[in-house]
């Protein structure tokens, strides 16, 4: 993610992401044997592994990394979602893929459009851009409510219902998506927060508030 270009980011977090999920839910039938043995181990790895990079996304300092790994702990709820072999978690992995497959695309888009001005990604740098550009801040806001699926989002809907079918599965699991979802929502406000507001680089000489098809792209 970090050395590719924004296309490729975007194409990599929108689409290639998710065929791995896909994947999974087209041999899901075939999983169903081996799934009921191993079932708790997956989900442990998932779960456990998005809290850790949820504390892994608090210390990073590259817009890019940042939404990269956060792309990584919502492809950990759908696996933790869909190795629960219910109806709630196999329905809803499809939701939560095509919701954030929208919204971390365009984080990727808004990160590149601050990189192409500022000629850095690192949140030092990129630090009051609401001052540079009011208008993108809009879109900042959007889909970082988005990505940590405050409730206009598609992305509430298919966490609750991971939610749901994983706590019925197994309710001590309670724990650990309390603990993700609150990182979610700190590294997410931690991204906002740090690039829109403050004082804004100091080295900066001009920059433009956004192109039409800069919005036309988003949108």
């Amino acid at each position: 993610h970090v050395e590719a270009p924004v296309s490729g980011s975007m194409i990599l977090a929108g689409v290639l992401l998710k065929l791995g999920g896909y994947g999974l839910l087209r041999v899901y039938l075939l999983l169903k044997e081996i799934g009921l043995m191993m079932n708790l181990l997956w989900l442990s790895i998932s779960l456990i592994g998005g809290f850790l990079m949820s504390l892994v996304c608090l210390r990073q300092v590259d817009m890019k990394s940042l939404i990269a790994y956060s792309s990584v702990i919502h492809m950990g709820l759908t696996i933790g979602g869909m190795m629960t072999l219910n109806t709630w978690g196999f329905y809803m992995t499809f939701v939560l893929m095509i919701a954030h497959g929208l919204c971390s695309s365009g984080l990727f888009c808004l990160a590149n459009m601050s990189y192409e001005r500022l000629g850095s990604r690192n949140l030092m740098i990129n630090k009051g851009l609401l001052n540079l550009m009011p208008g993108l801040t809009l879109w900042w806001f959007l889909l970082s409510s988005c990505n940590m699926a405050a409730p206009p989002s598609i992305n509430l809907l298919g966490e609750i219902g991971l939610f749901n079918s994983m706590v019925g599965w197994m309710w001590m699991i309670m724990l650990f998506l309390m603990l993700i979802s609150f990182f979610s929502a700190v590294y997410t406000l931690y991204l906002y927060s740090y690039s829109q507001h403050g004082i804004y680089y100091a080295g900066l000489f001009s920059s433009n508030g956004g192109y039409c098809r800069e919005y036309l792209l988003l949108i």
